[in-house]
């Protein structure tokens, strides 16, 4: 068997419907590939803390890239930053200057990036950016806005797990629902969308499934299962 690396996404691609809570038959799913031998590493915009403790409690493998790329976990007490915090804080308070209704999104404390609540004007926030020169970057993971440095995202981060694990293209299959995950889907040969996922996403993908989220992951498991058992 050859062996292979899954870079999936959590929100909205191993939770139900979305919503948060893990979809455990896909889990068991993922676990079962790791049994096997195969890499399973989470790569999410929530904290890498968060991902790196589903993957101990999950039984996959104990690395993750939380924050779009901004920080990778190699151990409980292992964290390479990527990305700047006091930019996207900087970039926060301008655009809180400029636009009405912008507010930080309760979350798991990040070390790299600023999370906001989907309540205002994304692309007049961008403007705004380029208007003052700020070295961020915003993104729409569909479950927050978020603020990350520029140059960082999930194939960056990803990357980094890559040369770390001496891995190449042809070793990852990555699985997202989200254009946060599209970064992602271009380091790696084979990529799945989520039927959840948008138009726009689903055509960056090299494989599309017509199931929402978990059941979209096993879905497409089942779809691979014919990769996987190649010698």
């Amino acid at each position: 068997m050859k062996k292979k690396t899954f870079a999936v996404d959590i929100d909205g691609t191993i939770t139900e419907n979305g919503g948060g809570r893990i979809h455990l038959d896909a889990l068991e799913a993922l676990r079962r590939l790791t049994d096997m031998g195969h890499n399973v590493i989470y790569v999410t915009g929530r904290s890498s803390v968060e991902a790196f403790l589903l993957a101990v409690y999950g039984g996959t493998t104990k690395i993750s890239v939380g924050e779009n790329g901004g920080c990778i976990s190699l151990d409980s007490d292992e964290h390479q930053l990527l990305g700047s915090l006091e930019y996207c804080n900087n970039a926060l308070r301008i655009i809180k200057d400029n636009i009405d209704n912008v507010e930080e999104k309760h979350v798991f404390p990040r070390m790299t990036e600023v999370v906001l609540e989907r309540t205002f004007d994304l692309d007049l926030a961008r403007k705004i950016v380029l208007e003052h020169d700020l070295d961020v970057e915003l993104s729409d993971s569909q479950y927050a806005y978020h603020i990350n440095s520029s140059g960082i995202d999930k194939g960056t981060g990803f990357a980094k797990i890559m040369n770390k694990m001496s891995l190449s293209r042809d070793d990852v299959i990555a699985i997202g629902d989200s254009a946060t995950d599209v970064p992602l889907f271009k380091v790696a040969k084979t990529s799945i969308a989520l039927g959840n996922a948008s138009e726009k996403v689903r055509s960056q993908a090299t494989m599309t499934v017509s199931a929402n989220a978990g059941d979209g992951v096993l879905e497409a498991l089942d779809k691979l299962a014919p990769v996987l058992s190649e010698i």
